[in-house]
């Protein structure tokens, strides 16, 4: 990580954010009692377009042909998020995802329908892969907004989805790794957001010693698990840093009618019955059919606290372009940390910004995990790519709980 005082003083972080949030409008300050919508700008953006998080680009080619068919918002997007869903290989949602501490997978997910100003979702479910599909017919079959837990999966099976074991050979077998070597080191005791919150101490070994050790010890573990050797090491940083998967997609169709949703497996080993921003409406994903629609990926309680989709609609709403709400958001985490880079340095988020005219953006805390993965979106106005994200801090964040790096030349 390279940060120094004199960046983040430029960044002007701790004396913006206490100014308050976004900019006053020419309504607000002709006396108007309602708030501005976002002007369009026809012919300055692309409509159709379809944004997400990175994990989603192998699904985004068909999505963005449906929707430039006709196909409704919601379902593009679903279209894009269900491909992880049904992957077993992606460990950060669906089928496959990484379990709580009792090796049970837990998903959650929400949707937003623009057209319709509708939403709907679900938290903590177990036995059905597909949840962002569940989100929608909650939206669409009940009166109610979200569902939960044993309910949320009665619900689903009463709709038409399959009950089915979540948990794959890998995520078990990875699951094992971490209760056999890391169950005393888990979600339990204070967080980084308790004022009594300490760095770990370093021991009598340096750091990369332990480290070391650790890793050689788990992959010797690995292998008497069973765990393929090419897997090996990433069922090892699994293990000793819990992984927060997620993918988010919003998409917008050339009638600027928009839509959102996310779905994740939440955080790796965490508590039963923890729920993360994702399927939290405003948090994790939030869309209004006069603004815009934004999504998250990251550190989920970090996001709920600053309500984050719902912030950066707003801010948009009185008049600030989507990368600009994007990082005032940002802002606001940093300022709930007193800008303390001791913790901050433990905490990364990515948000996705899709404005109703077609403008864009990817902003993220950091510049991603490590030089080789670098925080990015995947777009598609037309032209499929991925891009970098824009973050507020130069450098990459750590993984939480806190270890040293492990270094590149020990992933191979």
């Amino acid at each position: 990580m390279t940060f120094s005082r004199r960046n983040f003083v430029k960044t002007s972080i701790l004396g913006a954010v206490a100014a308050g949030v976004g900019v006053r409008t020419e309504a607000e300050e002709s006396g108007s009692k309602s708030l501005r919508e976002p002007a369009e700008q026809s012919g300055s953006y692309k409509r159709p377009i379809i944004i997400c998080a990175n994990n989603g680009y192998a699904y985004v080619e068909a999505a963005f042909a449906f929707l430039k068919s006709g196909g409704d918002t919601l379902d593009a997007a679903l279209r894009v998020v269900k491909g992880p869903e049904d992957d077993p290989n992606d460990t950060s949602v669906g089928l496959g995802g990484i379990p709580n501490e009792e090796g049970v997978v837990e998903l959650d997910a929400c949707c937003m329908h623009g057209p319709t100003r509708r939403g709907g979702s679900v938290g903590a479910v177990r036995s059905i892969k597909n949840v962002s599909l569940v989100s929608k017919a909650v939206m669409e079959h009940t009166g109610h907004v979200m569902l939960v837990g044993e309910g949320a999966e009665r619900f689903a099976v009463a709709v038409g989805f399959p009950r089915e074991n979540l948990l794959t050979d890998h995520s078990r077998k990875v699951w094992l790794l971490w209760k056999e070597f890391h169950s005393n080191e888990d979600w339990w005791g204070p967080g980084l957001a308790d004022p009594h919150w300490q760095p770990p101490a370093s021991g009598d070994k340096p750091q990369a010693e332990r480290l070391r050790e650790r890793i050689e010890n788990l992959r010797a573990r690995a292998d008497e698990l069973g765990i393929a050797p090419e897997l090996q090491l990433d069922a090892v940083h699994k293990v000793l840093f819990p992984p927060t998967g997620t993918i988010h997609c919003s998409a917008l169709n050339e009638k600027g009618e928009i839509s959102g949703c996310t779905t994740t497996s939440g955080l790796g080993f965490k508590l039963p019955g923890r729920v993360g921003d994702s399927p939290i409406i405003g948090a994790g994903c939030y869309t209004d059919q006069d603004v815009g629609s934004a999504g998250a990926t990251g550190s989920g309680e970090e996001n709920i606290k600053v309500a984050g989709a719902h912030s950066i609609v707003e801010n948009m709403r009185h008049g600030m372009a989507p990368q600009e709400a994007g990082m005032e958001v940002l802002k606001r985490i940093v300022r709930n940390y007193n800008g303390d880079m001791n913790k901050l340095r433990f905490v990364d988020m990515t948000y996705y910004v899709l404005r109703k005219d077609g403008a864009y953006a990817g902003v993220s805390l950091w510049e991603g995990y490590s030089p080789t993965k670098p925080h990015k979106i995947a777009v598609h106005d037309g032209n499929l790519r991925r891009e970098a994200a824009v973050s507020l801090f130069k450098g990459f964040s750590q993984d939480f709980p806190p270890e040293p790096k492990v270094p590149e030349d020990w992933k191979n």
